[in-house]
C-alpha cells in the first residue's frame, strides 16, 4: 500500500479479519461477515520513522494496542469490499497526518491592559462579597 513516495506499507504488516457487523441489515447481518477489522503492525514497521510512529500513536489513541498495533474497525456499509476500502483509506489518512510535525506553540504574555482589567474585576467582585457579610446594628 503506497502512502507517499518514500513510505510504503508491505502486505505482511497488514492483517484483515472479517466479522459480523452490528446494526441494521435484516437477515443479511446475521449470516454475512461484512465488517472489517484492519490491524497494522505499526511498531514493527521498518518503513515508518520513529517520530512518525510516536505521532501516529497519539493520533490513534485507544485504537493503539499494547503490542504496538493499530486496529481499525469499519462496519459502515453492507459491502465487505467497501468496508475494506474505507479501513485502508482511514489508515492512509492517519499515517499522512502523522507525517506532519505538530506546530510549536509560541508562548504569549498578557497585555498590561488585560492585567489591569482582571485585577479591577477581582477587586469589584471582592467588594460585592464583602458587602454580603452580617450587618452591624451599631453602625
Amino acid at each position: 500500500m503506497q502512502i507517499t513516495d518514500s513510505i510504503t506499507i508491505e502486505d505482511w504488516e497488514l492483517t484483515e479479519q472479517f466479522v459480523r457487523a452490528s446494526g441494521p441489515g435484516g437477515q443479511n447481518v446475521n449470516k454475512v461477515a461484512t465488517a472489517v477489522e484492519l490491524r497494522f503492525e505499526a511498531e514493527r514497521s521498518p518503513n515508518l520513522p520513529a517520530p512518525v510512529k510516536t505521532r501516529l500513536r497519539r493520533i490513534a489513541g485507544r485504537r493503539w494496542t499494547k503490542d504496538g498495533a493499530l486496529v481499525l474497525q469499519v462496519d459502515e456499509t453492507r459491502s465487505q469490499a467497501r468496508n475494506r476500502e474505507i479501513a485502508r483509506d482511514r489508515l492512509k489518512d492517519m499515517i499522512v497526518a502523522a507525517l506532519k510535525p505538530r506546530k510549536r506553540r509560541i508562548a504569549t504574555k498578557p497585555t498590561l491592559g488585560s492585567k489591569k482589567r482582571r485585577l479591577k474585576a477581582k477587586k469589584e467582585r471582592g467588594e460585592v462579597k464583602a458587602l454580603r457579610g452580617k450587618v452591624d446594628p451599631d453602625l
